[in-house]
């Protein structure tokens, strides 16, 4: 079993930006897909963005694409979340994730298999 543990998240007014970072508490990320998954209150998980093995493939959800920037250290085996200019709608518990079956970019939750425990980023004036 791999644990992920995300870091970065916080308070921050529209406009501000904020970087996630997440690593495995032991070992290494391997040749697996990696992604960033968010939960606002009250509704579902949904897809943000995704990484392929080694890196070259990037994927985002409409409502992030030209803001945030998904990247990975596969050197130090840490995944990260550059998030620019926040919107007050960007207000959720951002969860990191990898997928063991996969090299490819994956944005189904369903293709995932280890997750973080989130980190909560509030976007407020």
């Amino acid at each position: 079993q791999v644990q992920l543990v995300e870091s970065g998240g916080g308070l921050v007014q529209p406009g501000d930006s904020l970087r996630l970072s997440c690593a495995p508490a032991s070992g290494t990320f391997r040749t697996w897909t990696l992604a960033w998954f968010r939960q606002a209150p009250g509704n579902e998980r949904e897809f943000v963005a995704t990484i392929s093995w080694p890196g070259a493939k990037q994927q985002y959800a409409r409502s992030v694409k030209g803001r945030f920037t998904i990247s990975r250290d596969n050197v130090q085996s840490t995944m990260y979340l550059q998030m620019n200019d926040l919107k007050p709608e960007d207000t959720a518990i951002y969860f990191c994730a990898a997928a063991s079956r996969h090299q490819s970019v994956q944005s189904t939750q369903g293709d995932y298999d280890y997750w973080g425990q989130g980190t909560q980023v509030t976007v407020s004036s």
